[in-house]
């Protein structure tokens, strides 16, 4: 395949692998989408929106996912901020359609504990938090702290309460034996998915980057898979198209594991949604390319774990990170959240967090050995038996809006609100309020005399 305007920017090393392994005709119509406007798709947060806004149409394999005619202005969008929806590739989606073909259906996903590794910026974590549902809990864990803080933003603005998000190489979570339901490995790898969307992902190529991720892959899974329950989930996605990092590492997990493996539930593919789908050994594959679906570039892949199951173990606690809250502040933080009967509260630094009660003890046990940097929902703070509450409840589904006077406000005086610049006190009854546009809440600000303190987080704020 001679290269042309399509494919100038393109790795020349990349184009003669794609040639190797897809063989020239399918490899040219592969590179010419790549020179193609990427897609832009979202998925709905079902407790706060039912409803797409744009002109759209559904990711087929995606109840909440909508593609997009033409990309917005989400930045300054208060339905963005308010968690309403997450703005989540349609080929990334997939992984929601796997874990709950795993399982049965999207039902039998509720009160599952998931995994998901390498999980910044947290399109699929809040995916998964989702499917599971209040009663079921997904630890969403990232090596690097600056992803790790976006990842923690999104869970806040989800607003499920329903995630643990730490900050840990995947080594750390080894000796949690046979603890979860299902383990998603969405690998860091060579990109060749996000040329389109990404000019650095292009220049950073190469074929030593391949081989280097290929072995960082191998090795993650490796650390995470006795994590996985017998008859759990083994969910495994790269935006890769080689088969270095695709099914040469599930054929090595079939050598390595092969007596610890079996298939999943077949995952339902309609033929017309251009998936390519295959097999390596015990694993189903699934291959997303630009010229075949709409979409970008993806890899997924989905076995069980075999065997016969031994008793869950947990490492012991290396220091005590959480505490419960006394019967005085309990008292206080239950007036903020419906069905509070259900919550535990606890304390982890400066800072008051809310749980269900069953997940009192995977939280605790998560923080004592490893980087927790949020859990559950951040409650705030108490001053004189009176809660300061956190720009994250704001954001939680189960927070009380009856608590403080709602003040709804139009789109401007929204994003001035998200900026955290002054605005109007008149507007506001002395005290705390909350901040509410077309219907979905943003945060809280107090009015204390002729002005406002703005109390929207630092990290959650519009810089533009």
């Amino acid at each position: 395949m001679s290269a042309d305007n399509n494919t100038m920017h393109l790795p020349e090393k990349f184009v003669e692998r794609m040639v190797t392994e897809l063989g020239a005709d399918e490899a040219a119509k592969l590179c010419e989408a790549l020179g193609e406007e990427p897609t832009t798709s979202v998925r709905l947060n079902c407790e706060k929106i039912l409803q797409p806004k744009w002109e759209c149409r559904q990711v087929p394999w995606s109840r909440a996912g909508y593609q997009l005619d033409e990309r917005p202005l989400f930045t300054y969008d208060t339905d963005f901020h308010a968690g309403a929806y997450y703005v989540q590739e349609a080929s990334s989606q997939f992984a929601g359609h796997v874990l709950a073909s795993a399982f049965g259906g999207e039902d039998m996903c509720r009160g599952l504990r998931v995994l998901d590794v390498c999980a910044a910026p947290g399109g699929k974590s809040t995916h998964y938090a989702s499917l599971v549902g209040e009663e079921g809990i997904v630890v969403a864990n990232e090596i690097n702290r600056g992803r790790a803080a976006v990842l923690a933003d999104n869970a806040r603005k989800w607003g499920l309460g329903n995630m643990v998000v730490t900050c840990n190489d995947s080594s750390h979570l080894t000796p949690f034996e046979e603890w979860f339901d299902a383990v998603a490995v969405d690998a860091p790898c060579s990109g060749e998915g996000m040329f389109r969307k990404s000019d650095d992902a292009c220049e950073q190529w190469s074929e030593a980057n391949v081989a280097m991720c290929a072995m960082r892959q191998w090795e993650i899974l490796q650390n995470v898979f006795g994590s996985l329950k017998v008859g759990g989930a083994l969910i495994y996605s790269t935006c890769t198209f080689n088969r270095s990092e695709d099914e040469e590492i599930l054929q090595r997990m079939c050598d390595e594991y092969g007596d610890e493996l079996c298939e999943a539930p077949v995952v339902a593919v309609d033929a017309d949604w251009g998936v390519v789908v295959g097999r390596v050994g015990v694993f189903q594959t699934f291959r997303f390319f630009p010229h075949k679906v709409k979409g970008e570039g993806l890899f997924m892949a989905v076995a069980l774990k075999a065997g016969v199951a031994s008793r869950r173990k947990t490492p012991k606690a290396r220091r005590r990170a959480i505490a419960s809250v006394d019967r005085k502040a309990e008292q206080e933080l239950n007036r903020w959240i419906e069905r509070s009967f259900e919550m535990s509260f606890y304390q982890a630094g400066d800072t008051i967090y809310g749980c269900r009660k069953e997940h009192f003890a995977d939280i605790e046990a998560l923080s004592s050995s490893l980087s927790v940097i949020y859990s559950g929902v951040a409650m705030g703070q108490i001053f004189k038996n009176k809660l300061k509450p956190d720009g994250a409840l704001a954001l939680y589904v189960g927070f009380r809006r009856d608590m403080v006077p709602c003040v709804e406000v139009g789109d401007d005086l929204a994003v001035e609100f998200l900026r955290r610049h002054d605005i109007d006190a008149t507007l506001f009854e002395q005290g705390l309020n909350l901040v509410v546009c077309k219907g979905q809440a943003l945060g809280f600000v107090k009015r204390v005399g002729a002005r406002v303190n703005n109390m929207y987080p630092m990290s959650l704020r519009i810089l533009k």
